[in-house]
């Protein structure tokens, strides 16, 4: 089950939504006896219906995630209590989630590479669990964070399986850090301006997904999945910028579900994309882009490992090789964050210190001409795939652009207008001319109202439209 799907829409929206809220006549039943079950039976519908989600796809897996929860949890508990033995705690806890992701993820590529050296060991197959990567992480911070004392243990199972298994962002994100949402999981409120803008939030990333990625995807796949002895110049060029504006907008539009609604719940999930193509760095970029898992290496690997103090330079690549390793069991993922890694550190040295003096416009220029360079290399697995599509790219082909390259620019036209268009900051550039134009403030209220849920209301209408008969609609980053 996917959050752009219409089963998810209105079947599973409307059942969990009915289910909260008489879970919430029942709190405030209990509230007279006990003020600390206010949110009880408002959580155990919400991991109920997470588990649900969950297991829609992939019932074995969740018996998985539920034996890594109670790991967690005993080992959290072990640290809080242990005075003496609390790095050991922690570094158990440590050993065990790196050892399921491990197995779960890397066991079929680790094996492949010692039958390629020719050891002879038989590949185990494993399939990969949805969401593995984002749970392990959360996980992971839970635990480090009660070691630093930053926040505190959780003593009931249910509210730490609240926590990691929770529907809105379980299978991508954003990588929710188990401080950010403590204090929410007995003590929250849902007014009527967070149900409001949830609810915009939520619909905002479904328009992002079905209407903008979901038809960018039918261009990307057209240049880039077959006949790639056949790319020309300007298909291969139209493919992957199509591809690179389909990513942006199947994940920020996945955050932007997941914190709509998180904000419906009382719940509010820290941004994961600020407009990551209007870059002038490459640095710029990672500081826009899945921000949640830029902070989580940053926090939890980069700075205890020296940060800037020592070793920069190693703990840069270092980085940036697990970010590609965690993006996937594949050799091109940790060529891609190896690129990003080997841009940044050199950045660090060279273009941070003249950035200043240099046209903004050619800073965004270089910026997106390497982040495309990246993309190109992330979306190809087979090498010869990606070696012929990068000679195509530099101009090693035959023909310059063909008559498929041409009807597509055109076909499409309005497409490109609109996702270039709003990759931008354009809903920041429309309420500053509001506010110009229309200096009343009661008028100004009563236009953005009103703009909203036309807005809204268009594109739950053409997102529906759309869904119907669709059949690829899987989120990217699920995989991962």
């Amino acid at each position: 089950m996917v959050f752009s799907d219409l089963f998810f829409l209105f079947v599973f929206i409307p059942a969990f939504a009915l289910c909260y809220l008489l879970g919430g006549i029942i709190d405030r039943t209990l509230l007279n006896k006990d003020i600390r079950k206010t949110h009880q039976a408002r959580n155990m519908s919400l991991v109920i219906f997470s588990l649900i989600f969950y297991a829609w796809g992939e019932p074995v897996y969740v018996f998985l995630m539920l034996l890594c929860v109670l790991a967690n949890y005993i080992i959290g508990l072990q640290i809080d209590k242990q005075e003496q033995h609390r790095k050991l705690a922690l570094t158990i806890g440590l050993v065990v989630n790196i050892a399921v992701l491990g197995v779960f993820k890397y066991a079929n590529f680790f094996t492949d590479i010692l039958s390629q050296a020719g050891i002879p060991v038989s590949s185990p197959n494993i399939a990969l669990p949805i969401g593995i990567s984002f749970y392990t992480f959360q996980s992971i911070s839970y635990l480090i964070d009660v070691y630093r004392k930053e926040s505190p243990v959780q003593h009931r199972f249910v509210d730490l399986l609240l926590y990691i298994s929770m529907f809105p962002q379980l299978i991508a994100g954003p990588i929710v850090r188990y401080g950010t949402i403590a204090d929410n999981i007995h003590q929250r409120h849902a007014s009527s301006a967070d149900i409001a803008y949830g609810v915009q939030r939520f619909l905002i990333g479904l328009g992002k997904k079905v209407i903008l990625a979901n038809q960018l995807s039918e261009i990307s796949d057209l240049f880039l999945k077959n006949n790639l002895d056949s790319l020309s110049v300007g298909g291969s060029w139209m493919g992957i910028i199509a591809f690179t504006l389909q990513i942006y907008f199947d994940f920020s539009g996945y955050s932007d579900m997941a914190i709509g609604m998180g904000r419906c719940l009382g719940f509010k999930f820290n941004e994961n994309f600020n407009h990551p193509y209007c870059c002038n760095s490459i640095t710029d970029f990672w500081r826009r882009w899945h921000i949640s898992l830029g902070s989580f290496f940053r926090d939890y690997l980069y700075i205890p490992l020296g940060g800037n103090r020592r070793h920069q330079a190693l703990n840069i690549l270092v980085v940036w090789f697990l970010t590609g390793m965690w993006h996937g069991a594949s050799w091109n993922f940790i060529i891609w964050g190896v690129y990003f890694g080997i841009i940044v550190m050199a950045e660090k040295y060279t273009l941070l210190k003249v950035q200043k003096y240099i046209p903004n416009i050619i800073l965004h220029i270089y910026s997106m001409l390497l982040v495309i360079i990246g993309w190109g290399i992330f979306y190809f697995d087979d090498f010869g795939s990606m070696i012929t599509f990068f000679n195509a790219f530099v101009g090693n082909t035959a023909e310059l652009t063909d008559l498929l390259t041409e009807t597509t620019l055109f076909d499409y036209f309005w497409l490109w207008i609109a996702a270039i268009v709003l990759s931008l900051p354009v809903f920041n550039a429309l309420s500053w001319l509001l506010e110009k134009c229309v200096p009343n403030l009661s008028l100004r209220k009563g236009i953005t109202v009103t703009a909203q849920l036309i807005f809204s209301a268009a594109v739950l209408i053409l997102s529906t439209a759309l869904l119907v008969g669709a059949t690829n609609n899987a989120f990217i980053y699920t995989r991962f």
